[in-house]
């Protein structure tokens, strides 16, 4: 834990269909599983972190699009899920709309920083599941964050998507966000029988080194079905594959945060 207030963590990849809101979901549930005060944002006019954690389209009334836009406080915004130690900020497609009137707005690419700096924070973690594209709303989680998670998809392209992201961290560090740090990359849709799989893998190994979490998300069945319960992997099937590995990769997440806040 941060004792001066909760790691807020973006988990961005401007490419869709890479398993980001798998990973927000699941890895805030494993969090919260080992007794961790989680929040998961869900900053993604799609709503999938929303649905995925069970909140029911007719049960966003306040959500992030208010709490960016500044209409309300956070505190208004945040949802209670099912899950003990987890809450959620949901969202709708009204999200969308945001991208077009923060452009006339004083500062912002700021504004959800300055809803989390002026709201009480009783959490450990605060998770941003972003859109998957580099537009203002990923901007303003890249500029709230202490430090970004990437999950990165092992296909041929997987690395060229990834240059343009950490381009955009660093021009999010050089002009708003200087103590913004790259938490990790995590290998999701893992294919041990694929051999680009591995490939892919050695690849991004070589070109991060220790950025790349040991832990990867294997392809999984149960994985893909659990949304559609309205449930996180976690509790929908905690012994399948996928589980096991959020629940591997939440383990590995807090030991580099204690290792980080020894060194510190």
């Amino acid at each position: 834990m941060n004792r001066s207030g909760p790691k807020i963590l973006a988990i961005a990849n401007q490419k869709g269909g890479v398993g980001k809101t798998t990973t927000a979901v699941n890895l805030a549930t494993a969090l919260a599983a080992v007794g961790r005060r989680v929040l998961l944002i869900d900053f993604d006019p799609q709503g999938n972190a929303s649905t995925g954690l069970g909140i029911r389209s007719n049960e966003r009334l306040i959500t992030s699009y208010d709490l960016v836009l500044g209409e309300a406080d956070l505190a208004a915004a945040v949802k209670p899920t099912a899950i003990p130690r987890l809450s959620v900020v949901p969202s709708t497609i009204d999200l969308t709309g945001a991208e077009l009137e923060l452009v006339s707005m004083v500062r912002r690419e700021s504004r959800l920083r300055e809803a989390l700096n002026a709201a009480d924070l009783p959490y450990d973690h605060i998770l941003i599941d972003c859109p998957p594209s580099l537009g203002l709303l990923t901007l303003n989680a890249l500029t709230a964050a202490n430090s970004v998670l990437i999950p990165l998809q092992c296909e041929f392209y997987a690395l060229e998507g990834l240059s343009h992201l950490l381009k955009t961290i660093e021009l999010v560090r050089g002009r708003m966000n200087p103590c913004l740090a790259i938490e990790g990359v995590v290998l999701t849709m893992y294919d041990r029988r694929n051999s680009l799989t591995s490939h892919i893998e050695q690849d991004v190994r070589e070109f991060l080194g220790t950025q790349v979490y040991k832990t990867v998300i294997p392809r999984n069945v149960r994985m893909s079905e659990a949304p559609s319960h309205g449930k996180p992997a976690l509790i929908y099937d905690l012994h399948c594959p996928g589980s096991k590995a959020y629940l591997k990769l939440a383990s590995e997440l807090l030991k580099r945060e204690k290792r980080q806040m020894e060194a510190a």
